[in-house]
């Protein structure tokens, strides 16, 4: 039987881009003579879709598409995905099975564990067995494919779509969950998954076929569309897994989802507050990368604290990336802010205030560059400053999009010895200096913070490992600093509840306004 994966990038709501795509992939499967051509779960809608799948519209769309779609298969069969209504007007996930330019029926999802859309979805009946080309195939939408079955009894073959998002490790968990899965079911599975990114969501592709021995003897390309005609009766060689390297995927998935965000939301320029910092280069690099030099402009906005140094790295940045940049002091803007605020703050000594109104007339710097110019602003906040409020509401957490907020300080390290693998995108003189926003003279990230490879070690046993801050006082973290982190953590999601949409690449995001209830006692938890 020879199956077709079409791995391809769709975009939430337009069904004529998703229709075209679908159909040209229905035609190129034709093309190399395939019996049968696979997309992901949900490919005619895209995902997530959000409140849109209780809309009866959006469904009417979906099921338009559908039959424009059917009228091309004639000579092969097809799975495509979609969202359909039950009887009783819940949303499922299914698959229509096409043949003969026919919807022959629909296999729904039963299991809704995971992924953006569950608030809005409904579990179905699950798995269907279907004769094809003399096989019997168990056709599985998503995350059915865990739920132990009798495959190895009634099925010849498993086919398993999927939407499954990208998160650290996952292209090697996934790898090892199927190998595995076809080695009991002593039967092959097909994968095809989502590719691509919408707003906040990335999806890494990785689609795959594993045979019966539980060995991968095809697998296509991670983080960009890729199409493929596998003949499951061929001894096709066992291939092995490519060799995963966590920062180059990190990496990748964000320049993915830097090109999805700004290509499917119709924004073409990306403006960045270059400080001559880690994080900001790094945030500046990406955006070369993903949308072109042409299409990024950097604005460094020095204080009377800045450093020399500063100006000058985030120049040299500026020059190295070939963007185009405007330096603009803020020290007359500061005095006029401080001295209009003497009746009411006179005769107090400096402090948090003072430092904040800094980053704040850098964000209306940053919005009034984005209003004249129709700029899209890139955050440049980490996920250590995000998860422990290390930045001002409204200064620091400015912009459309946030590209680190997912990323640790030690990770963005990571990323930027990355991008200087071949040559020295980033100035190594960023890369060396001790860390500082620059808020008063000698300020350093230390005055708030323990060293950054302490305070993500925390951060991370607390956030992706969820430790109570008891447990990892018993792995031998200091007892103060542990409870400072935990302070800071718990005592900043109301921050966090006010930010912008973050690009998730971790298995735990900080997703504003989900992590953490803003009422409930949640430091006994933490």
């Amino acid at each position: 039987m020879k199956i077709a994966l079409a791995q391809l990038n769709y975009t939430v709501g337009d069904f004529d881009g998703n229709t075209a795509k679908i159909i040209e992939a229905v035609n190129r499967a034709k093309g190399e003579a395939a019996d049968l051509v696979v997309f992901a779960e949900l490919s005619i809608s895209g995902t997530p879709a959000y409140s849109l799948l209780e809309k009866v519209t959006f469904l009417e769309h979906c099921e338009e598409a559908l039959v424009e779609i059917a009228s091309y298969c004639d000579g092969i069969s097809a799975l495509v995905g979609l969202p359909i209504q039950r009887e009783d007007g819940a949303t499922v996930s299914a698959m229509a099975l096409i043949q003969n330019r026919k919807v022959i029926r629909y296999v729904t999802k039963e299991f809704i564990r995971i992924g953006d859309d569950r608030p809005f979805m409904f579990g179905g009946s699950g798995v269907q067995y279907v004769k094809m080309c003399g096989k019997k195939v168990a056709i599985v939408v998503g995350e059915d494919i865990y739920k132990e079955q009798e495959y190895g009894r009634n099925a010849d073959l498993i086919i398993n779509t999927r939407s499954s998002q990208y998160r650290r490790g996952i292209v090697e968990k996934r790898y090892n969950d199927y190998c595995d899965m076809a080695y009991r079911y002593n039967k092959p599975i097909v994968m095809v998954n989502q590719v691509g990114a919408q707003t906040d969501v990335a999806f890494d592709g990785s689609s795959a076929v594993y045979n019966d021995r539980g060995g991968m003897v095809a697998m296509l390309n991670s983080f960009a569309e890729d199409f493929r005609v596998i003949d499951t009766e061929a001894e096709n060689p066992v291939v092995e897994l490519p060799a995963q390297n966590r920062t180059e995927n990190v990496y990748k998935a964000i320049i993915l989802g830097l090109r999805d965000y700004f290509a499917k939301n119709g924004y073409f320029k990306a403006c960045i507050g270059m400080s001559g910092g880690i994080d900001s280069a790094v945030v500046g690099a990406l955006a070369v990368e993903a949308l072109g030099a042409e299409n990024v402009h950097f604005l460094m906005m020095p204080s009377q604290f800045s450093s020399d140094e500063s100006v000058v790295d985030a120049i040299e940045m500026a020059k190295r990336m070939g963007v185009e940049y405007n330096v603009i002091p803020i020290n007359e803007a500061y005095k006029s802010l401080t001295d209009s605020l003497i009746p009411v703050c006179g005769g107090t000594p400096f402090g948090v205030t003072e430092e904040n109104i800094q980053s704040r007339i850098r964000a209306i710097m940053l919005m009034a560059m984005a209003n004249k110019f129709k700029y899209t602003i890139l955050n440049t906040t980490n996920k250590s400053e995000f998860a422990t409020g290390y930045g001002a509401l409204y200064g620091d957490y400015i912009g459309d999009f946030s590209v680190l907020a997912d990323v640790y300080k030690c990770e963005v390290y990571s990323l930027a010895r990355y991008m200087n693998r071949e040559r020295e995108v980033i100035p190594v003189s960023i890369l060396e200096k001790e860390p500082s926003a620059e808020l008063y003279p000698g300020q350093k990230d230390l005055d708030y913070l323990p060293p950054y490879d302490v305070t993500d070690a925390i951060l991370y046993r607390m956030i992706e490992q969820g430790q109570h801050r008891e447990e990892i006082i018993n792995a031998g973290f200091d007892d103060e600093v542990v409870r400072h982190i935990h302070s800071r953590l718990v005592k900043a999601a109301a921050k966090r509840h006010q930010f912008c949409p973050i690009l998730r690449v971790s298995t735990k995001p900080l997703k504003p306004g989900v992590e953490i209830p803003l009422t409930t006692r949640y430091g006994l938890y933490y």
